[in-house]
């Protein structure tokens, strides 16, 4: 969504006008729920705390400074609700298999063969194993980075931390992942 549109709706909605808050929860809603499932490890629990993020997000409208980007505000309002859920239910990360198109890998190659689409469904499986075993910290970079393609900046953003710490828990978590890998007997290029 354009920054001057989203501008625009935020103001409409502080006017009073809610309405025109459901054009930024359809634009926020897809990479939402993979952020959310990346964080809590199944649908539901996704699907619940993404419903909450919205809601807290739209009560805090008018504290929102709307000379900055709106995505990296709500992602940090989603981390922190994931992180509320996480520990009031004391919840273990698991990752359920999810066939309804949430966790996709962003690729450029849409082969559509069935092979290939096996393949990519392997890799997830796996992928998602090795993300359960990781620190929730370095669970949430990756999927911040990796999976969701943000840029060092947004992370920073939303994690509320120095860019060059950004960094530092990528380069962490990585090599974390890569171990478990290891141990999981993966082999990859």
């Amino acid at each position: 969504m354009q920054p001057e549109i989203e501008r625009e709706l935020i103001l409409k909605c502080r006017g009073g006008d809610a309405r025109f808050y459901e054009p930024i929860v359809r634009a926020y809603e897809p990479q939402g729920l993979r952020v959310a499932m990346g964080m809590m490890g199944n649908a539901e629990d996704a699907r619940d705390a993404l419903q909450e993020a919205f809601v807290k997000a739209f009560q805090s409208l008018r504290r929102f400074d709307t000379n900055r980007a709106f995505g990296p505000w709500f992602f940090q309002i989603l981390r922190n609700q994931c992180r509320d859920h996480l520990r009031s239910r004391q919840a273990r990360f698991r990752m359920e298999v999810v066939d309804d198109g949430i966790l996709e890998f962003r690729s450029d190659d849409e082969d559509g063969s069935v092979h290939r689409r096996h393949q990519r469904a392997e890799a997830r499986r796996i992928l998602w194993k090795a993300l359960e075993e990781l620190p929730e910290d370095q669970r949430e970079i990756l999927v911040l980075k990796e999976l969701e393609g943000f840029r060092y900046q947004e992370i920073a953003s939303i994690l509320d931390i120095p860019e060059g710490t950004v960094a530092s828990r990528l380069f962490h978590a990585r090599k974390g992942l890569k171990a478990v890998l290891d141990r999981m007997g993966v082999t990859y290029p």
